[in-house]
Order: structure tokens, then C-alpha cells, then sequence
């Protein structure tokens, strides 16, 4: 059977869905509903490097204000005597007063990495600095959570290709941009052809019945994601787009735990406080639709919304009103049944600096660990190897 170039590249494109997905992934055709008292996490990776000095302020320090004479935040909104939030995300800064956010300072990794592939690959594999893992610690949760749970535990990214983290040795995540869009290309006559197709080829063969089941989960995943449409107005960027997906796959009874997203870039090496400015007033009000969205539905209490950036910036600025690649970072917490809330640790020391870069306190696997046994009840050993105990925010 010839194939068009045209044809080959909307094949492509569904291919590269397809393939991320994981077997369990056909008995979402099954009619069973999440349990309702079942948490959900929600991870918003923040891709680029954040800058977290100006994210978090150490409003009263000297150090931060000399070494950031004109990229300093000097209105920051204030969440305590020693600490500030940048007047950008003015709606974390309600959700910290409400007891729904909780933030970890100074959160990183023995000898960190400041290359931005190799540093995201750390932090979405939870692997050692100087290990090289290809599975991440959530396609593991995966692979641990679906040899004992009566229905399959499933995770969805919004994105058009699959992030590390979401990939297991035996089951991935499933990666689209838009139920929609997903849904129409599935439905198009030559990829319904693709159900009854056979090769001799083992591995085409293969592809082809892959991409035949995906045509079946499209449609499952579609239909669940205009089930419940939500009431809530969001905002018109990507990240509000993909947010209110998330919302409505949550109202409906798709047998999802985990969601991912992500938003960048926040590589600022240069006019780092206009991007920053943008990048914070997208997520500032596309979390501010969520979390009103799970409010008005009785949700919130089940959900963990996460953040993490693959490592924070220098102290000092840099000649180009920007900042360069640091090392640790802060972590937000936002959630209706957070068990301790506001700031869990000191802001970071900027007196104790190596080579001009913040020094990490709290190891993130520590965090990883928390939040798989404390919110998503596995086992966080298993998953991570990681035996040095949780923290109890959750």
C-alpha cells in the first residue's frame, strides 16, 4: 500500500501518540469511573530554568537587592515579615493567605547539572546527577500502581509528545494536545482503514494495530472530554487552553490520576523581567480558572497541583538584565487539603553560596517520595528507591 507524503505525515502525528501509549490504555473503553475520593496530581513543569529569587522575594535581604541592582522586585506582594511573591502571581499570593499553597525552598540535588536537558532529565527520571535512568518516576508509578489495582491507573500529558517522567518499563502515559483535534484526524477513512490492515512485517504490523487501538482512545478520551463541560471561563492562552482539558477530563469519570502540563520558556538570559511578567501572568490566571473550577464542582480537596522548573538562576544578574543557569529552586504546593501550608522551610542562604549559586536544602526525590505514598498511596521505595523518609505537608 502506497502512502503519500501527505498521508505520512498525519501518520506520523497520530504515530507519535500511538506509540507512547501504553496497553492498559484499551481498557479505558471499559466503563468504570475513578473512584471519587480518589486524589489526582496535577504536574505544571515550569520548562527553561525559573528564576525562583524572583519568584519568591527575600524581601528584607540586602544581598538579593545588591546583586540584582536593576532585576530586584522591589513590589513584591508580602507573605510573611521575610518573604514576598512577585506581584505577577497575585492570585498565589491569595491562595497562600487561604491555607491552600504551600511552598518548598532550596530544593534540589547533589551535584546539579545546569544543562537544561540534562537537568530536566534528572528531575522527570528522579535519577542520581551522574545515573542515567530511561524510565521517570510517574511512567514507574505506572508500572507499580497497574499490577495491583483493579482498573488501570492512567496518566494523560497535554502535549504533543510525551515527557520522560511519564515513562514506564512496561507502561507509558498518553500524550495529545487536543481531545478534539486527536479525535478528528483518528476518524479520518484512511486511518479507519488501518482496523483492518495486516502486514507480514512483524514490526509494521505492530504500528498498525497500535495505531488502530489509538483510533479507539481517541474517541474514549474525546467523548470524556466534552462530557461535563465546565462553566468556568479560562483564559484564551495555551496554558489556559490546556488547564480547562484537564478540568473536564477531572468532571468526567475518566480513570485518570495524573495529569501534566508544562509552560516555558523561562530561560531569561536576557530582559528576564518582561518574560518572566508574561510567563507568570499566564499561569497566574490560568490557575486562578482551575482551582475556582474544582471549587464549584467540590474537587479541590482531592486535587495537588505541583510546580517544578529543572533548576532556579545565579544570585547575581548578569550584564544583559537577565539571569544564568543556578542550581535550587522552590517547589508550590496548591491543594484544599493541605496538611501544612505557607512557606515549609527557610528561604535560601544567600551568605552560603557555592561559586556565586544557591545551595540545596531539600533533596526533590524527598518530595517525589511524599507525594506518591501520601497522595497517590504507592509505594514510594519501589518506584524511586528512595528510603530517607517523606515530609508531611500532605
Amino acid at each position: 500500500m502506497l502512502i503519500k507524503r501527505r498521508e505520512f505525515l498525519k501518520i506520523s502525528s497520530l504515530a507519535t501518540a500511538s506509540l507512547l501509549m501504553p496497553n492498559f490504555l484499551k481498557a479505558m473503553t471499559l466503563d468504570e469511573a475513578l473512584n471519587p475520593n480518589q486524589n489526582i496530581l496535577v504536574v505544571l513543569q515550569f520548562t527553561g530554568g525559573n528564576d525562583g529569587l524572583n519568584t519568591i522575594i527575600p524581601a528584607k535581604n540586602d544581598i538579593y537587592f545588591r546583586e540584582r541592582k536593576t532585576l530586584a522586585v522591589q513590589d513584591s506582594l508580602s507573605l510573611t515579615d521575610e518573604a514576598g511573591i512577585n506581584p505577577s502571581l497575585s492570585y498565589f499570593k491569595e491562595l497562600f493567605d487561604n491555607g491552600e499553597l504551600s511552598v518548598m525552598n532550596n530544593v534540589g540535588y547533589p551535584n546539579p547539572d545546569k544543562s537544561h536537558f540534562r537537568s530536566m532529565d534528572i528531575w522527570q527520571s528522579a535519577s542520581k546527577s551522574d545515573e542515567f535512568l530511561d524510565t521517570g518516576w510517574l511512567g514507574r508509578f505506572l508500572d507499580e500502581e497497574c499490577y495491583r489495582c483493579e482498573h488501570p491507573t492512567q496518566a494523560l500529558e497535554v502535549d504533543d509528545m510525551l515527557s520522560l517522567a511519564l515513562k514506564g518499563e512496561n507502561n507509558k502515559a498518553f500524550a495529545f494536545k487536543d481531545p478534539k483535534r486527536l479525535y478528528q484526524t483518528s476518524q479520518e477513512k484512511y486511518f479507519k482503514s488501518l482496523y483492518d490492515h495486516h502486514h507480514d512485517d512483524e514490526t509494521v504490523s505492530y504500528l498498525y494495530q497500535t495505531l488502530g487501538s489509538t483510533i479507539n482512545n481517541a474517541g474514549y478520551i474525546f467523548e470524556k472530554s466534552k462530557a461535563k463541560k465546565t462553566e468556568q471561563t479560562y483564559p484564551n492562552s495555551q496554558l489556559g487552553k490546556d488547564f480547562k482539558t484537564v478540568a473536564s477530563l477531572i468532571k468526567s469519570d475518566i480513570n485518570t490520576q495524573v495529569y501534566y502540563v508544562s509552560i516555558g520558556s523561562f530561560d531569561t538570559h536576557v530582559n528576564q523581567n518582561d518574560r518572566q511578567k508574561k510567563l507568570f501572568d499566564d499561569i497566574n490566571e490560568a490557575v486562578k480558572s482551575f482551582v475556582a473550577d474544582m471549587k464549584s464542582d467540590g474537587l479541590f480537596n482531592n486535587i495537588l497541583l505541583m510546580t517544578f522548573s529543572e533548576f532556579g538562576r545565579r544570585v547575581a544578574q548578569n550584564a544583559s538584565n537577565g539571569t544564568d543557569h543556578g542550581t535550587a529552586n522552590q517547589m508550590f504546593f496548591i491543594s484544599g487539603n493541605l496538611k501544612k501550608k505557607g512557606l515549609l522551610n527557610s528561604l535560601p542562604d544567600l551568605q552560603n553560596l557555592n561559586e556565586g549559586d544557591l545551595i540545596y536544602t531539600e533533596d526533590f526525590r524527598k518530595v517525589y517520595a511524599t507525594i506518591l505514598k501520601n497522595w497517590l498511596k504507592a509505594d514510594s521505595s519501589k518506584v524511586l528507591g528512595w528510603k530517607n523518609g517523606v515530609y508531611d505537608f500532605i
